[in-house]
């Protein structure tokens, strides 16, 4: 990989455990322990360990790295790439190959008043009345239908005005954006 200038690389030979903040591209071959803050993108090579809550603008894992991502851009997981931890980014890629094991959250979803996107959808659609008692919606009431089969055709009528199905709970909150998964 190509290292751009005003980039900084911890050599495979160097541990460097406390906190770590720096303003240009920072490029891990050795270790990494403690908080690790940079306004540019962590580069995890794949000799590269890294132990930390890290805050950046972009990420690209091709090693290891236990802790929690935070990127203002993107989070890259390449096929070599090794994670135990959550990651909260606007897009986050995991190629194929790659380990990952935590959460994902991609930001908010714009849903009004700050409903569940479940119950937006279900609000959306337009709400079923059930007929007055006694009555049947007029297709029910055709008058060539004989007498026998009114039974049935109540049946068909009440069972076309049920109020549709309540939301069905998301195991881990809801999910808040597609991740997109590169195949080689």
């Amino acid at each position: 990989m190509a290292i751009s200038e005003g980039s900084t690389i911890i050599g495979e030979s160097i541990l460097i455990s406390g906190n770590l903040n720096g303003d240009e591209d920072l490029t891990v071959r050795g270790r990494v322990e403690g908080t690790l803050t940079l306004t540019k993108t962590l580069v995890v090579e794949p000799t590269g360990v890294v132990k930390a809550e890290v805050q950046v603008k972009n990420c690209i894992i091709s090693g290891a790295v236990v802790g929690n991502v935070t990127a203002s851009e993107s989070v890259e997981i390449t096929k070599e790439g090794r994670m135990v931890g959550d990651i909260a980014a606007p897009r986050v890629i995991i190629v194929d190959g790659a380990t990952f094991r935590g959460r994902i959250d991609m930001g908010e979803v714009d849903v009004e008043q700050g409903e569940r996107p479940a119950l937006a959808r279900a609000s959306s659609r337009p709400a079923l009345r059930s007929p007055p008692a006694g009555r049947l919606p007029a297709a029910a009431t055709a008058r060539n239908e004989p007498e026998d089969s009114k039974p049935a055709l109540a049946e068909r009528a009440a069972a076309a005005v049920k109020p549709p199905a309540p939301p069905v709970p998301v195991a881990m909150g809801a999910v808040k954006r597609k991740v997109i998964v590169r195949r080689k």
